[in-house]
């Protein structure tokens, strides 16, 4: 989940980038509507006792009674951020009433701030009271015609509002907070199970790969059955191509060797016939030679090239190696072969393949061995260079050795150092072509039982 190519990845990260969005826009959407809703019940308070004191100015005062009462304690309280007070306007009259909580201050005038007024001919807003206080005020114009213009004011603590307003904003936050929390986790559940047949797929494709499998076979969502249905299809026609293959290496080699072999006894016959010594017959001969090893290099390196094209082939290493042993000790007599092999090795090929591999090599050691040739397997796991394990078989040779120039030699095709032994020198070639094809490697370095060590590395599982 930690790759930025990762399907799961940018799936979960768009998702939960989604969410914030939604849960902050819908955060501030319902804060904004909660202050609306808070303000306007502050507001209908502060408008009961507005109405109430535009009709105590409406009506002519009782005797003696001087302030009204609008039965709230906190406007008897000296700065208790609660206050009304009734002014004249028009300059008739100076007295100017207020509740007792004012003391000797003096509300401030919304219309001097701009506020207009509103529909139900009020000027609501926010002002600074008494002792720095924030309050949230209604003002109202009053026409008596001959008694009179008043202005009608009527102040709340506005840290009411703004109170209730960070207690909803801090409940609402926790609230989305968790719930965030429970939908990243709900999308990362979904991605992870909504994706999992996608690795299944991986998983099968790799056992195909690996030879645990043939085909994809298992039941998979209707979005991903076309992707088998081709996968299979793709299989089949690639091991058609195979077998097609198979088959025109054959027919090629009937063709061509049939046409050399009437050309060696024609010239077989021309040198039984009392013409040894004819150079033209000779030289045919040591080159139909020369074509005989060639053809069967290039049909045997097609052969293991269409062959390797097919997926899913896996060979035990240590069985097979062990049986090849057996039978080179048996041709060369005197040749002790000691074999280490670690028995979870598996080759990703076949079998006859990597018997022609290391058998070519075990061969080579045993003619140039003075007694002893050393096998030894192991598998190099999968690293970060490297995310495919390998396979390596060292053999080793107590004979002569190599020069570095001998050894650059040898592997090339057809190139032999001693004519002594038996052999048509393509042998180490052959090994080269055929790792190669596997996507291996051979190299050949010096031996510390001083003969010639072979370095095969191939694919492993």
């Amino acid at each position: 989940m930690t790759r930025t190519n990762s399907l799961a990845t940018r799936l979960f990260l768009t998702a939960t980038a989604w969410v914030v969005v939604i849960l902050v826009v819908t955060a501030f959407i319902l804060s904004s509507v909660y202050r609306s809703a808070t303000e306007r019940a502050f507001d209908r308070r502060l408008n009961l006792y507005l109405r109430t004191l535009v009709a105590e100015v409406a009506s002519p005062p009782e005797s003696g009674e001087q302030s009204p009462s609008l039965g709230e304690p906190l406007f008897e309280l000296p700065l208790s951020g609660w206050y009304w007070e009734i002014a004249p306007t028009d300059g008739a009259k100076t007295e100017i009433r207020a509740s007792r909580s004012l003391w000797d201050k003096k509300l401030p005038k919304l219309e001097d701030q701009g506020a207009e007024l509103t529909s139900s001919g009020v000027r609501l807003g926010y002002v600074d009271g008494p002792e720095g206080q924030h309050l949230r005020m209604v003002e109202r114009p009053v026409d008596l015609g001959a008694d009179g213009k008043f202005r009608v004011s009527v102040a709340g603590d506005a840290t009411e509002i703004f109170e209730e307003t960070r207690t909803f904003d801090y409940y609402l936050g926790s609230t989305f907070a968790a719930l965030s929390i429970v939908l990243a986790l709900t999308t990362l559940f979904q991605v992870r199970f909504g994706l999992a047949p996608l690795k299944r797929l991986s998983e099968a494709i790799a056992d195909i790969r690996s030879g645990r499998a043939e085909r994809l076979e298992d039941r998979y969502p209707v979005e991903l059955v076309p992707l088998a249905r081709e996968m299979n299809a793709l299989l089949d026609a690639n091991r058609a191509i195979v077998e097609r293959a198979r088959t025109h290496v054959g027919n090629l080699a009937h063709a061509i060797k049939t046409p050399l072999s009437v050309i060696v006894n024609e010239a077989g016959a021309v040198r039984a016939n009392g013409n040894a010594a004819d150079p033209l017959a000779a030289k045919v001969l040591e080159q139909a030679d020369v074509m005989r090893d060639q053809l069967a290099h290039h049909l045997e390196r097609a052969r293991i090239a269409a062959r390797v094209t097919v997926i899913g082939t896996v060979t035990e290493v240590a069985p097979a190696l062990e049986a090849l042993c057996r039978t080179m000790e048996k041709i060369h007599r005197g040749c002790d072969i000691d074999l280490t092999a670690d028995g979870a090795a598996k080759f990703r090929g076949e079998k006859q393949d990597l018997e022609e591999m290391v058998g070519n090599l075990v061969d080579n050691a045993c003619k140039w061995a003075d007694h002893h040739v050393g096998i030894a397997v192991e598998v190099e796991r999968a690293g970060a260079g490297d995310p495919s394990p390998k396979l390596r078989i060292t053999v080793d040779d107590d004979g002569h050795g190599l020069s570095d120039d001998e050894r650059a030699q040898v592997a090339r095709r057809g190139r032999r150092l001693d004519e002594t032994k038996p052999g048509s020198g393509l042998g180490l070639s052959i090994v080269v072509d055929l790792a190669a094809l596997y996507g291996g490697s051979l190299t050949l370095g010096k031996a510390p039982i001083g003969g010639l060590r072979a370095v095969l590395v191939l694919p492993a599982i």
